[in-house]
């Protein structure tokens, strides 16, 4: 076997034990989450992400290993501000915290197919038309830019999401059900609950952060090994960040800015690669890790202020 296929495998069997073990822990039904467990389950999941970075270094060397950390990094960033938009959901819905851990799972692992095919996709489009990085390059620099400035005020509201729109016209919706089923029946006629809607709301929305979280990936590196892991493991760690995160949505200021500066910055880097400048994946991974914690960091210390 190749060092990537064995790379897969081990990745693949450490997946299946840490989800088992992910579920033994946070999505039995009615369960409640506190913020000690969120914590330890956090650590876990980034624990398990940066082990995994030390044996890509030991089995296919410390290029691929960087590419893999700093895309973990920047997917792991551009998911806490998913995350916000998780929690408006919730609260839109006034969905009972019984049902979060259980929700955010299928909705997550959903994500997850989605993002697989998207990135399959991505594969096979770069393969055959290499020009389209440039493409990918333009849309995250007009990204970041937009993001840069765009007002906190203009939140994420649910009424206006057009999956959430056709669901109201195709699909018998029953808002009243709290019982965290998804199909109820009612005067002999069944109906799809909240509970429901916010899954398929969960899912579809990251595709629309997968839109930028993608093809910023693939400026770091096109190791589809490097991809893929690189995602699943940020996403993974969503669950246990959102019951982290909760009640602090608020505490993050300046993330929004933190993260617009290192879309700019790769798109760039991707443009750049037209006129065959390349920087550095170390370069890359130090400009991730400065600007996100930086972003954090400030936010906090300016929120105690």
């Amino acid at each position: 076997m190749s060092s990537t296929q064995i790379s897969f495998l081990v990745f693949g069997i450490v997946l299946l034990l840490a989800i088992g073990f992910d579920l033994g822990l946070l999505s039995k039904k009615g369960a409640e989450v506190t913020i000690r467990k969120a914590l330890w389950q956090t650590i876990f999941w980034v624990t398990l992400a940066f082990a995994f970075f030390g044996f890509t270094w030991l089995e296919r060397g410390h290029t691929a290993a960087l590419e893999y950390i700093s895309a973990y990094l920047m997917e792991w960033s551009l998911s806490i501000d998913n995350i916000f938009v998780f929690i408006l959901i919730f609260t839109f819905f006034n969905v009972q915290q019984q049902h979060y851990a259980r929700v955010l799972l299928i909705g997550i692992l959903l994500a997850i197919v989605f993002r697989i095919l998207f990135i399959a996709i991505g594969v096979a489009l770069i393969a055959q038309f290499e020009w389209i990085i440039y493409i990918f390059g333009g849309i995250l620099l007009i990204t970041g830019v937009k993001i840069f400035a765009a007002k906190k005020e203009a939140e994420y509201d649910p009424q206006k999401n057009i999956v959430y729109r056709w669901m109201k016209k195709v699909l018998p919706i029953n808002a009243e059900d709290t019982s965290g089923k998804f199909v109820i029946a009612r005067d002999g006629k069944r109906f799809f609950t909240t509970v429901f809607v916010v899954i398929v709301l969960l899912a579809t929305t990251d595709i629309v952060f997968a839109l930028d979280s993608i093809p910023a990936v693939f400026a770091i590196s096109q190791d589809r090994l490097v991809i893929y892991t690189s995602n699943i493991f940020a996403v993974l760690g969503l669950r246990s960040l959102f019951f982290l995160l909760h009640g602090a949505i608020n505490q993050f200021e300046y993330l929004q800015q933190g993260i617009a500066i290192v879309l700019i910055f790769i798109g760039l880097k991707m443009l750049a690669e037209a006129v065959h400048f390349y920087i550095p994946v170390w370069i890359s991974l130090m400009v991730i890790v400065v600007c996100l914690f930086g972003s954090i960091l400030y936010s906090l210390e300016n929120g105690r202020k």
